[in-house]
């Protein structure tokens, strides 16, 4: 039996920038924070000829190319796993399409259970690679490399993206004073939409190929957040790095009409005139959740509660995509 953990993640600024039709051209920037929130993969050696797969839905094939799920599919064929007395289960703390980065965090969570299963050390960055090779390339998804990366890494980590592909990561330095007050005051509310982020993404996708002015301007701006958050973080001006984030809500909400909806954007007016100093959807955007960094948390909380939104509460994950169990 091996169980991996994989973190989820919130984006703290910069987000939009790690696609590809961006970075390729101009670099992209974000920084993002992995929490203590889970995908958890279990595989399973069974004494049945046959592959088992449990996720929403329950699989039971001869081979892996008759595996209807593609990222457990691809995974296994890049990794040459093709015996059929497996058993492969997913579960995770939040529903995947909430814009907390399941997905990635699903496919480096699988991938770490594979190479246990191999017996292969894997370095984080490798794993996230890996991970990325098989959402962007392999299965064509219009999305980013920070859900993966984050997920495989954990932390508070600040990424570049370099127009060859390479990615470059650091810690951020923030002081133990100013973490503890981003975790008590960064509050989490959940929408009740789920969505899928490659519908969303895919938009600003098309039109940053297509070199679209507002679109490339407003990723432009959205990179500068990232880099201007990352000042205010290790800074620990956490104020301004509030303000910040509803300067890149506004940003964010232009990007795309499939972006936010009239409930949203009267639930996060109704938190600004409560509480919040600052917050924005996190992820693709149409849905997931919401988060606030609070100047009272004991009112926004209660305000939230009046419109019937549900807190998830969490802490940073440091450790990152891990086996959990191997035995």
């Amino acid at each position: 039996m091996i169980i991996t953990r994989s973190p989820l993640r919130i984006s703290l600024g910069g987000g939009g920038t790690d696609l590809p039709s961006y970075y390729r051209e101009h670099e992209g920037f974000l920084v993002a924070a992995a929490i203590d929130k889970y995908v958890y993969i279990t595989l399973h050696q069974t004494f049945v000829q046959e592959l088992i797969v449990k996720y929403s839905k329950l699989e039971r094939v001869a081979s892996v190319d008759q595996l209807e799920h593609p990222i457990i599919r691809e995974a296994m064929k890049s990794l040459h796993v093709g015996a059929p007395n497996l058993e492969i289960t997913s579960m995770a703390d939040i529903p995947g399409g909430t814009g907390l980065g399941s997905s990635g965090s699903f496919t480096t969570g699988l991938l770490r259970a594979l190479h246990a299963l191999k017996k292969n050390i894997i370095h984080p960055a490798e794993l996230a690679e890996q991970a990325c090779d098989i959402e962007l390339n392999k299965l064509g998804e219009p999305i980013g490399k920070q859900d993966q990366y984050i997920a495989a890494i954990g932390g508070i980590t600040a990424f570049t993206f370099r127009k060859d592909g390479r990615v470059e990561y650091r810690p951020c330095k923030i002081s133990e004073e100013t973490l503890f007050n981003l975790e008590d005051n960064l509050l989490l509310f959940f929408t009740g939409y789920s969505r899928s982020a490659s519908a969303i993404l895919k938009d600003q996708n098309d039109k940053s190929k297509k070199n679209d002015q507002a679109m490339l301007d407003n990723l432009h701006f959205t990179k500068e957040l990232g880099y201007k958050s990352l000042e205010t973080l290790e800074r620990g001006d956490l104020g301004e790095f509030a303000r910040l984030m509803d300067v890149h809500w506004q940003r964010k909400k232009a990007r795309s009409s499939g972006m936010s909806n009239a409930h949203i954007n009267e639930w996060y007016d109704h938190a600004m005139a409560n509480g919040a100093l600052g917050g924005k959807l996190i992820g693709a955007g149409g849905g997931g959740f919401l988060m606030f960094y609070a100047g009272d948390k004991t009112r926004l909380r209660h305000a939230m509660r009046e419109k019937g939104l549900t807190e998830v509460r969490f802490r940073f994950d440091f450790e990152g995509t891990k086996v959990v169990t191997q035995n």
